[in-house]
């Protein structure tokens, strides 16, 4: 692959640089942008917090704080200062689960079911937008190379 064809920025000497590494700044470069737009769109929560929202569905029961950290590949206490506000904001309950005290679950409200399902087709426009012209082919190998890197990753 030639790294100058896919990226064209004149004042970067993408020489010598390993694919890996490409990648990888690739990776940080288009997660700072997506969050950037992503902010931008959804106006009354970020998209780490939308993240969060999407994590909590895709649970078949309300997780706990630290299942959802491991879920979203963050810390638990970063996971639990963006509750906190999506709490305040009205999108989710945290509640003590009454057969482990020491385990708090979290649940979406109907507040935050109404956000998204008003926000839908916006977001369904997006991703339209973002993966045009890629075949589920090429989706499918994507998510088999990051699913690779990150069990990889755990070994460290």
């Amino acid at each position: 692959m030639n790294i100058r064809n896919v990226m064209q920025y004149e004042n970067i000497d993408f020489s010598g640089i390993e694919t890996s590494h490409f990648l990888l700044g690739l990776l940080s470069a288009f997660d700072n942008r997506f969050q950037a737009m992503a902010d931008r769109n959804m106006k009354e929560i970020s998209w780490k917090q939308f993240f969060a929202i999407i994590c909590i569905n895709l649970c078949k029961k309300p997780p706990a704080i630290k299942e959802l950290a491991e879920i979203m590949g963050s810390s638990h206490q970063n996971v639990k200062q963006i509750l906190l506000k999506l709490e305040n904001k009205g999108f989710v309950t945290i509640t003590v689960d009454p057969s482990d005290r020491r385990r708090q679950k979290v649940e979406l409200t109907k507040y935050c079911t109404e956000f998204c399902n008003k926000n839908a087709d916006m977001s369904d426009a997006i991703l339209g937008k973002m993966f045009q012209g890629i075949s589920d082919e090429q989706l499918k190998i994507t998510i088999q190379t990051i699913i690779q890197i990150e069990d990889n990753l755990k070994t460290l």
